[in-house]
C-alpha cells in the first residue's frame, strides 16, 4: 500500500537566488496591489517564484499572456539549471513567525488518490472548509500547461504525541542545511534541512506510527479515519486533483502509475504545536431583525458547553447550542444562518477580532455572533463527525505568516 505522505524529488533554487526567489502565497494581499508591486520590483528579471505563479491580485489582466509567460519561465528555469536536485527527499522546515515562535513542518508530497475536497469526503486527506468550486477552473488553466509546481499548501496532522516532527528536531543538527535566509516583505526567517536516506526511512516509520495511532483513535466512531486535513491552500490542492483526474480520463493507462501529476507538494505541520494559532472568524449579520433571529435560533439551543456570545446594539448575551446537534458551534450555527438569510434576506460578513465584531454590531439592525476558538483536540474529530467545516471557520495566522513558494518539483514526465 502506497504511503499517503511521502518523499519526492525536490528542486531547490541555488542559494544565491533565494532572496529574490521565495514569494508569499498567491491568494494573499489581494486588495493591496502595492504589496505585489514591491515583489515584482524586487524580483525584476532574476529567477523568482513570482514569475511562475499568478497572484490573485493580478488576475484579470492579460491572463492568457501571463499564463504563457509562466509556462515559459518554468521551462527556462529547468533548462538553465537554476535548481539543485534532491531525489527521494523531505525538507524539515523551521519558520520564525512575527511573535518570535518557530513553526515547524516537513515538505513532501501527498498521493492525490487519497485526497477528496468534497463535503461528503471519507478519504484519508480532506479539506477542512467548504471548497468554492468556482475558484478551481481559473487555477486549472494555469496548472494544466505547467511543467513545475511550487506550493503554498499547509497540511495538518493531529499528532498529540509529537512523534513525527520531534523525531526530526532531535537530529536536526546532523541534517544538511539547504536554505537559511530572510523571506522578503517581512516574512521572517526560514531554515530548511535535507531529510534523505536513513533519515527519510526513520521519518517514514514515525509517519506510519502516527497513522496507525490515528486510525485506532477514530475506530470507535465507526467513521473513516481522517489522517491529514488541509489547513491552508485547499483550492490549489483541489486544482491539482482536478488536473490529475482529467489526465487519467484522457490517458486511462496512467491509472495506478506513479506519474508525477498523481502527487502534490505540501508542507506537513502538527496542529498540536504551540506555534499553530487558530483564530476564529466571527459572523456579522446586517439588515436583519436581531430579535427575530435570536427567537428563530432557540430550537437549536440546549444546556451544554457549546456557547456562542452575541452582540446587538448595546445588548449582549450568550447562546448555549445543543451538543447533540454537532461537535462544533460553527457547524450548528452556520447552516441555520444560511437558511435564515435565504428565506428572510439580510447580509452576512466574516469578521476577525472580538472587538471589531462587537463594534460593528452597534449599528442598527445588526447582530454579531462571536464564535469561540476551535479546540485543537476537537478539530479532527469535528470534521470526522460533522463533515467539512463551513466556509470561513478559522484563520491560521496573519497574512505574512502564510507559506512562501520555495521548493519546486516536476509534474510532467521528462
Amino acid at each position: 500500500m502506497m504511503a499517503v505522505f511521502q518523499a519526492a524529488e525536490l528542486l531547490i533554487p541555488h542559494r544565491e537566488l533565494l532572496d529574490n526567489w521565495a514569494v508569499i502565497a498567491c491568494d494573499q494581499f489581494t486588495s493591496q496591489p502595492e504589496y505585489w508591486h514591491a515583489v515584482r520590483e524586487q524580483a525584476g528579471q532574476a529567477p523568482s517564484a513570482y514569475h511562475i505563479i499568478f497572484p490573485e491580485a493580478e488576475l484579470g489582466r492579460d491572463e492568457d499572456a501571463r499564463i504563457q509567460s509562466i509556462n515559459a519561465a518554468m521551462r527556462r528555469y529547468l533548462s538553465e539549471n537554476v535548481f539543485d536536485v534532491f531525489p527521494s527527499s523531505f525538507v524539515y522546515v523551521e519558520r520564525e513567525l512575527q511573535d518570535g515562535t518557530v513553526r515547524r513542518g516537513v515538505v513532501g508530497v501527498i498521493d492525490l488518490e487519497e485526497y477528496d475536497y468534497r463535503s461528503d469526503a471519507a478519504s484519508a486527506v480532506r479539506a477542512t472548509e467548504q471548497t468554492v468550486v468556482e475558484r478551481i477552473p481559473p487555477r486549472v488553466r494555469i496548472r494544466s500547461g505547467a511543467c513545475l509546481e511550487a506550493s503554498h499548501v499547509m497540511l495538518l496532522m493531529d499528532d498529540a504525541e509529537g512523534r513525527v516532527l520531534d523525531s526530526l528536531e532531535a537530529k536536526k543538527t546532523a541534517l544538511p542545511t539547504i536554505y537559511d535566509f530572510e523571506l522578503m516583505q517581512g516574512g521572517g526567517h526560514i531554515t530548511g534541512r535535507l531529510v534523505q536516506g536513513d533519515d527519510a526511512a526513520a521519518l517514514n516509520e514515525a509517519l506510519s506510527q502516527y497513522e496507525a495511532a490515528t486510525r485506532a483513535r477514530f475506530a470507535e466512531t465507526g467513521k473513516p479515519s481522517l489522517l491529514y486535513a488541509v489547513g491552508d491552500g485547499n483550492h490549489s490542492l483541489a486544482t491539482a486533483k482536478t488536473c490529475w483526474e482529467a489526465l487519467k480520463a484522457a490517458q486511462p493507462e496512467l491509472a495506478g502509475t506513479r506519474h508525477p501529476a498523481r502527487f502534490a507538494m505540501v508542507e506537513l505541520q502538527n496542529i498540536r504545536d504551540a506555534s499553530q494559532k487558530f483564530e476564529p472568524i466571527h459572523r456579522l449579520l446586517t439588515e436583519v431583525s436581531p430579535d427575530e433571529i435570536l427567537h428563530e435560533v432557540e430550537p437549536l439551543c440546549a444546556p451544554g458547553s457549546l456557547t456562542v456570545d452575541w452582540y446587538a446594539g448595546e445588548r449582549r448575551g450568550t447562546l448555549s447550542l445543543d451538543p447533540a446537534r454537532g461537535e462544533l458551534p460553527v457547524g450548528i450555527l452556520q447552516p441555520f444562518l444560511d437558511r435564515y438569510l435565504q428565506e428572510h434576506g439580510g447580509k452576512i460578513d466574516y469578521i476577525h477580532g472580538d472587538e471589531t465584531a462587537a463594534r460593528l454590531a452597534k449599528s442598527g439592525n445588526a447582530l454579531a455572533f462571536l464564535l469561540p476558538t476551535i479546540s485543537k483536540e476537537d478539530f479532527f474529530r469535528g470534521i470526522v463527525m460533522d463533515g467539512v467545516l463551513p466556509r470561513k471557520t478559522f484563520s491560521m495566522g496573519h497574512a505574512q505568516e502564510k507559506r512562501y513558494y520555495l521548493e519546486c518539483r516536476r509534474i510532467t514526465e521528462e
